[in-house]
């Protein structure tokens, strides 16, 4: 069954490992400065957020580790594929989020990139990281969901 998405939404990149990494406590959403070979990788579709999260630098706060290869056809004016790239927030936000860092040791992840009104954002998740025992149970009860739905459909 095909989730549905918001209209004038086309979503370019999910990172489903940060789900399974880390407890959501707020989601927000964040423009990202991009330089034009950059933003036309992107739509392309070649990008990787999966081991990408956000720091504080000098009051802004920096996507680091996001993976965007090099367009071909821009030559001498490219961009390197793990530049840092700075989020577009409210300074309201800024410091809210960098409170969250510093005082309850928070980590900030992305978990979606995606166009909206042809602006290039991405969705910020304000997370906690999971314990492996924590992982386990998660992976125990989808395996017995997964097994409950099987034999619903086997004995109806």
């Amino acid at each position: 069954m095909k989730k549905k998405t918001k209209p004038g939404l086309k979503i370019i990149c999910l990172n489903r490992k940060a789900s399974f990494n880390y407890f959501f406590e707020d989601l927000l959403e964040a423009g990202i400065v991009l330089k034009g070979s950059e933003i036309k990788s992107i739509r392309e579709g070649k990008i990787n957020i999966t081991d990408s999260y956000a720091v504080e630098k000098k009051g802004e706060i920096v996507l680091i580790n996001s993976h965007i290869p090099t367009y071909k056809q821009a030559s001498y004016s490219n961009h390197s594929p793990y530049d840092e790239r700075k989020l577009l927030l409210n300074k309201r936000e800024i410091n809210k989020l960098i409170g969250k860092m510093q005082r309850d040791g928070l980590t900030i992840v992305p978990t979606k990139m995606y166009f909206k009104k042809g602006k290039a954002k991405v969705e910020l998740a304000v997370a906690k990281g999971k314990k492996i025992f924590d992982k386990r149970a998660v992976k125990k009860t989808r395996d017995w969901n997964r097994d409950k739905a099987r034999y619903v459909r086997k004995s109806s």
